[in-house]
């Protein structure tokens, strides 16, 4: 077996590596890779093997930095399968059409801007004068219908007509729902063949509804050999869903070569049980400034386990009942996600909310936003409320016009629960913040630029650490000692160069044989 790594090598995004048989070549994720636009759209476009060599496919978890590239697979001669757990599979459902949606999005807003600056200079004889408001107005009717819709087809026709670049997306809604016939949910635990002599297994992996731990395994000839591909690895003593499995099977004890994320290798998380009374804090001294909480967050797991704590919160009568709103499509069919798979859920979950005829995601205050029209309304909403809006990293989506409305304000907070991921706006967000905060929040405020205009960032920035759904050193350090595994070879991914690297240090310290491997390096197992 050769074990290749081709994406999230030294960095965190596009999860993509392959393992490889005499017979049989099997893709462990095929994720999108996200950070800037330039960068991620060349690493994007570009497939590292051709999916005509592929046997099968085995995903992780819906998360689009681990799924978000499998149409382009599905779409270019793949006559393979791609296995996952039940719950991952149905999310994949609308997390794939979700993304292609963006990405046709983005690429006619780019077509837009370029056949809008080309009439730009057309008219002002190539530049020589300033475009007056009337004929941009012009401009802006033969290329828009109304104030947002784009006449896509008449932009493109324009594009052609002058031989000018056309954008296309990397997949369409169309490519995102072919993909999905490929997909075949496996229950945890329950082996399935994924090629010749070669079967998987999934063990809960506890970082969001559906995760899984994979165990490859190869028993060709006299030997069998076993790769076991962490995907992701959750926090222990989480609400919702189970902890990181630490006994498997004793098949399976047995690992010659250990993939494991280590996105927090150098980071000690906040405690679990802290995480409610924290976020009451962030609550309590908003709300008694009069303002409103801006949550940037993950539609997949991060928006449920927050209305989770927000629901017991306000059962308890622990903060001010504000109303709650969930700005998002996406998390708002997630959510549904959720409440059709309560047999994932842990005990915990049941006892507190299930077998009391509650649902953890339901309660009065709580608004699912549909339409663009109500999302403008709440941006202009003054009164004090919680709103919960995509995307986590602030790259786009609903939330950047609330931060938008919101972020000069001091009253108000922009509560950070996820990981932002090196050069997104989230990140800078988020460090502008933290530094302001660090200084006193003397001298002017820090300014920040998105939608081509400068904002102030008046508004407190905190960030929450211990809602991370990822694991931290000692939850990774526990699921690789106090597991039953015996692991012979341990390669490190899914990490900026420096987590990774730490962590490899401070394992080699601990006995383990480790590597952190380049982009396309491979392993001989």
């Amino acid at each position: 077996m050769h074990v290749s790594f081709y994406g999230a090598t030294r960095e965190v995004t596009g999860s993509f590596h392959t393992i490889t048989t005499d017979h049989d070549t099997i893709l462990l994720d095929c994720g999108l890779f996200q950070g800037r636009r330039k960068e991620a759209e060349e690493k994007n476009h570009v497939l590292p093997v051709s999916p005509k060599i592929l046997t099968n496919i085995v995903l992780s978890h819906a998360h689009i930095d681990h799924s978000g590239r499998l149409p382009l697979v599905t779409w270019k001669d793949f006559n393979g399968r791609i296995f996952c757990t039940r719950a991952t599979a149905h999310a994949c459902e609308y997390l794939l059409e979700d993304s292609a949606k963006i990405q046709e999005g983005d690429a006619s807003y780019l077509n837009y801007k370029t056949a809008k600056h080309f009439l730009a200079k057309l008219k002002t004889g190539n530049g020589k004068k300033k475009v007056s408001k009337d004929e941009l107005r012009d401009i802006k009717s033969l290329l828009k219908s109304g104030a947002h819709r784009l006449k896509t087809e008449a932009i493109e026709k324009l594009l052609r007509k002058h031989q000018l670049e056309i954008v296309n997306p990397l997949y369409t809604m169309e490519m995102a729902d072919e993909s999905l016939e490929y997909f075949r949910g496996v229950p945890y635990e329950h082996p399935v063949t994924i090629g010749h002599d070669l079967t998987c297994t999934f063990y809960d992996a506890g970082h969001i509804l559906g995760s899984a731990m994979s165990v490859i395994q190869y028993s060709g000839g006299s030997k069998t050999k076993t790769v076991l591909y962490s995907g992701d690895v959750g926090r222990f003593n989480k609400p919702i869903i189970e902890d990181p499995t630490l006994i498997f099977a004793e098949e399976h004890r047995d690992i010659d070569l250990m993939i494991m994320e280590s996105t927090y290798g150098n980071r000690v998380h906040d405690p679990v049980v802290d995480m409610k009374p924290l976020l009451k804090k962030v609550l309590d001294e908003t709300f008694d400034r009069g303002g409103s909480v801006i949550i940037p967050s993950f539609a997949y797991g991060r928006t449920q386990e927050l209305l989770y704590f927000l629901h017991e919160l306000y059962i308890a009568n622990e903060v001010k009942r504000v109303p709650v709103y969930v700005d998002s499509p996406l998390a708002t069919k997630i959510t549904n996600v959720f409440g059709e798979h309560p047999e994932t859920f842990d005990e915990d979950t049941h006892e507190a909310f299930l077998e009391r005829g509650m649902n953890p995601f339901q309660f009065e205050e709580l608004k699912f936003v549909q339409s663009v029209e109500e999302s403008m309304a709440l941006n202009r909403d003054t009164s004090p409320h919680i709103v919960l809006a995509g995307s986590g990293m602030c790259e786009g989506g609903r939330v950047l016009h609330h931060l938008r409305h919101k972020i000069h304000d001091d009253r108000n907070t922009v509560l950070i629960v996820g990981y932002m991921g090196q050069n997104t706006f989230g990140r800078l967000l988020q460090n502008k913040g933290e530094k302001y905060e660090a200084d006193g929040r003397s001298g002017p405020p820090p300014k920040v630029r998105f939608y081509n205009k400068e904002y102030p960032l008046n508004a407190r920035v905190v960030t929450l650490g211990g809602f991370s759904a990822h694991g931290d050193k000692n939850e990774l350090t526990r699921v690789l000692k106090e597991s039953n595994l015996r692991i012979k070879q341990l390669v490190l991914v899914h990490g900026e160069e420096e987590q990774s690297l730490a962590f490899s240090k401070y394992l080699k310290g601990e006995g383990f044989d480790v590597t952190v491997p380049y982009h396309g390096q491979s392993i001989d197992v």
